[in-house]
């Protein structure tokens, strides 16, 4: 332990913040570090306690707290402090193939579990780990030599998000011969896609595409493998096939989508930003715009926040972002004491911005669509909405919400992106492998294994929508398996 008074001698401070007035004026990324001196001070914070529960990765009360991949974070922080980075490196990545990703787009599960969070501010233990990688990359110490030793062993990774990297780039330096295959033109899944650049700059996903294809791994893009031909052919060419085609089937709002321009779901929204945003710097207008449109979001988590966000970068009339649940208290309540994930109000980087533009919180809780207008020309007008209450079910016991009679309201709205999550992976790759699914629409894969021989999954796909930093930690005990199935025998960690 570097300092072992550290968290009573050093306050927390958090990586330097862009302004919303200045952010919003591009979608570049608006985190800078700290210097070298603030950020030893950060690392003196941990507190080396005697169990980490910020390493833990525990489920409690139904919701995850503590590091999924269980980062050595105790061990990182102590070498910050005492100006080890090569060491601290080295211990990341023991734990952890992508800190670049999880360093900006994690939302910190180890810090709410973080001992030091109890009495006081949590460990800077997400923008530590970032440091730590970034140090790593601009001195040299991130390696791009292929292994030395190869299997005969060929693998074929359907899909490129964060657990069919992972999955990849550990297989690729056990020695087996990997070969990712990406339906879009970029691989990275929804790291390039679906997290928008000033969140995840895009060179940051190619410069470890670029890194892993140095090191022998082979990206085929623009390759959609839903057919039973195309999949029949892999494998019969490949020794193990990986599906990690994550969970992209979107939750609609409607019974039946209403035949209106101007609704779309949130993940074509963001991705099409996206793409013109690479392709040329959105002049082409390909792309769903929300210039000089009045927004409404259906869905409050992360990629309801995403939305708002770009629509402001668009140059949207307004915004309003419903969420059928009910607003969350400001402080934890006695009901979810640490280590527990705090169940309070997160006012994240889209609606403080929302803030600054239109001067109030986006965000209406305990309100869903009840039904949508459009023009003479077929085009959206508005959207009702209407308030919700909890009831109890008299037949299950369940809680359920209910219509407010009397509680409708009509917002003027040309685009409407649904951002209420998604329910299971794409049927058509799924049926393309001849693969079983679980009544929640994943692959049926205990431990990582589906019915067809040598057809494994990971990630989304396996487990339903969930968290990058899960999606790495999933894929990495899977490789494990694909490595014993392959050899016999594993010596994976």
């Amino acid at each position: 332990m570097g300092k072992d008074t550290g968290f009573l001698d050093y306050k927390r401070t958090g990586n330097l913040i862009v302004p919303p007035e200045k952010r919003i004026k591009n979608f570049d990324e608006f985190h800078t570090m700290l210097s070298a001196a603030d950020r030893k001070e950060q690392g003196g914070r941990c507190m080396n306690c005697g169990v980490p529960f910020c390493q833990s990765g525990m489920v409690l009360s139904g919701m995850r707290t503590g590091c999924p991949l269980h980062n050595l974070i105790p061990e990182w922080n102590d070498e910050i402090y005492n100006g080890n980075w090569s060491h601290a490196l080295s211990r990341l990545l023991k734990t952890n193939n992508f800190p670049e990703f999880t360093g900006r787009v994690c939302p910190a599960l180890c810090e709410c579990a973080c001992t030091c969070g109890y009495n006081d501010e949590p460990v800077t233990v997400h923008d530590n780990e970032l440091a730590i990688i970034e140090y790593g990359f601009e001195n040299g110490l991130v390696s791009d030599e292929p292994p030395a030793v190869r299997t005969d062993k060929k693998v074929a990774v359907i899909g490129s998000g964060p657990s069919g990297l992972a999955v990849a780039d550990r297989l690729n330096k056990r020695g087996h011969n990997v070969t990712v295959f990406e339906r879009d033109d970029r691989p990275g899944g929804l790291l390039m896609y679906g997290i928008p650049n000033m969140k995840l700059d895009k060179k940051i996903v190619e410069r470890r595409i670029d890194l892993m294809k140095k090191q022998g791994v082979e990206f085929l893009v623009n390759q959609n493998i839903n057919t039973k031909a195309k999949a029949s052919k892999i494998m019969a060419e490949y020794d193990a096939v990986v599906l990690c085609v994550g969970s992209r089937k979107a939750r609609n709002i409607f019974k039946d989508t209403p035949k209106i321009n101007g609704i779309h779901y949130a993940v074509d929204f963001l991705s099409s930003t996206t793409k013109s945003l690479l392709d040329n710097g959105l002049k082409d207008g390909t792309f769903i715009s929300a210039k000089d449109k009045n927004v409404v979001i259906v869905g409050g988590g992360d990629t309801g926040n995403d939305c708002v966000g770009t629509s402001i970068r668009h140059g949207c009339k307004s915004v309003t972002q419903i969420e059928m649940m009910p607003e969350p208290p400001s402080v934890r309540p006695e009901n979810n004491p640490w280590p527990e994930y705090p169940k309070t109000k997160k006012t994240d980087y889209g609606q403080q911005e929302a803030i600054f533009v239109f001067g109030s919180d986006p965000r209406i809780y305990n309100t869903t669509v009840k039904d949508v207008t459009a023009d003479e020309n077929g085009n959206l007008k508005s959207v009702t909405t209407v308030k919700l209450e909890s009831k109890t079910d008299e037949v299950t016991g369940r809680n359920i919400f209910v219509p407010v009679e009397g509680s409708e309201r009509e917002i003027p709205a040309e685009l409407l992106l649904i951002a209420a999550g998604f329910v299971g992976c794409e049927d058509k790759t799924a049926a393309a492998f001849g693969v079983e699914l679980t009544g929640r629409n994943t692959v049926n894969a205990p431990d990582f294994k589906t019915n067809i021989d040598g057809v494994f999954a990971a990630g989304d796909a396996k487990n339903g929508q969930s968290l990058v930093v899960c999606a790495i930690a999933d894929a990495r005990d899977c490789s494990k398996q694909v490595d014993l199935y392959l050899m016999g025998y594993t010596n994976m960690l």
